[in-house]
């Protein structure tokens, strides 16, 4: 017999996930192509892209290549790249003086980018971890056990200035010292490049998930170790508070966009500074983030397709209006 037992309820939340059509019509956060900007790392050369073993999809690119890249992720509605350079270690040395070289690869690879996607925005990263052979974001000070801050900030000011000259839109600090983003401000400025954009990497955590990207750019290897400690800049994973004033900060001298890093781990934080701040927020989803859904997924333990999108829609839901992400391109690929 036909059990015929019914609650006498007026709310029935499940009214409104019946079928397909209501559930897109009440669907409260979007992805789209245009909330992604896809991080590439280069090359010098003309060889063939390298593949990143621990970032699978993933390859180190020529100039050539990497128009080409250019070209198809903005046929894909991605807005924004950011570059990332991989040195010879030849050209390193501890006070990672390439960065400051006026035809460096970074810098040609900006000019070649805007000269052939001009409506691509560009971002480049501004530290010194890819040109020392220590592996820090910054000189070491005479002890060899630590960032010297204020010095540090006076070369990523210039390095600003030689980016913006190139083209770049979007210079965006990701070495954590104090004052950068003010001192970069006024340089820029001074030096004529008050249209130049900051987007500060504003709460970037002193995280375990930074190997393969530790890999991508040579760092890990001038370091010797993947797990090189940058506790005395980078924020305490422990901190929810800490993230909130660093980003309040950088907003106040001057920074257009701010970014939390990692994103996945980090969704708490990314809501703190949502409510915080009335700049754009952005949060980059890591390489190890990356790494390890495309592990899972390899072992047959997770859907890759749907883990990418719920990963990317958690971080959305959270509060970031943009998200840096390994994903960019298969992703919007799947969107469109």
């Amino acid at each position: 017999m036909a059990d015929t037992f019914k609650l006498d309820l007026i709310q029935r939340p499940r009214r409104l996930r019946r079928t397909a059509s209501l559930r897109a019509l009440t669907e409260e956060t979007v992805l789209r192509p245009a909330n992604f900007i896809a991080p590439l790392f280069v090359v010098e050369g003309r060889g063939a892209p390298q593949p990143i073993a621990s970032m699978p999809g993933v390859s180190r690119l020529n100039l050539n290549d990497l128009v080409k890249e250019c070209r198809a992720l903005a046929k894909l509605g991605i807005p924004a790249i950011a570059l990332f350079p991989k040195l010879d270690a030849k050209l390193k040395n501890e006070e990672g003086t390439m960065a400051l070289h006026e035809d460096g690869l970074i810098l040609r690879a900006v000019r070649a980018v805007k000269k052939a996607v001009p409506e691509l925005t560009v971002v480049t990263d501004i530290a010194l971890d890819p040109y020392t052979t220590h592996g820090h974001d910054g000189v070491l000070n005479a002890t060899g056990t630590d960032v010297e801050n204020d010095r540090t900030v006076a070369i990523l000011a210039k390095m600003s200035v030689l980016h913006a000259r190139a083209g770049v839109d979007l210079v965006a600090p990701s070495d954590m010292m104090d004052g950068r983003v003010i001192a970069i401000r006024k340089t820029l400025d001074a030096a004529g490049f008050s249209e130049t954009g900051i987007m500060a990497y504003s709460a970037k955590f002193a995280s375990a998930y930074y190997g393969p990207f530790r890999d991508a750019v040579g760092s890990a290897q001038a370091a010797g170790t993947r797990l090189l400690g940058k506790a005395t800049y980078q924020l305490n994973p422990a901190n929810r508070r800490a993230a909130v004033i660093e980003a309040i900060i950088d907003v106040a001298e001057g920074a257009d966009i701010v970014m939390i890093k990692p994103a996945g781990p980090y969704l708490d934080i990314i809501r703190d500074v949502r409510v915080a701040v009335k700049k754009p927020v952005a949060a980059y989803q890591v390489s190890g983030e990356y790494a390890q859904i495309h592990a899972a997924a390899k072992l047959g333990w997770l859907d890759l397709a749907r883990c990418r999108h719920e990963s990317l829609l958690a971080i959305k839901r959270a509060g970031a209006d943009i998200i840096l992400t390994y994903f960019a391109r298969e992703m919007a690929a799947e969107l469109r």
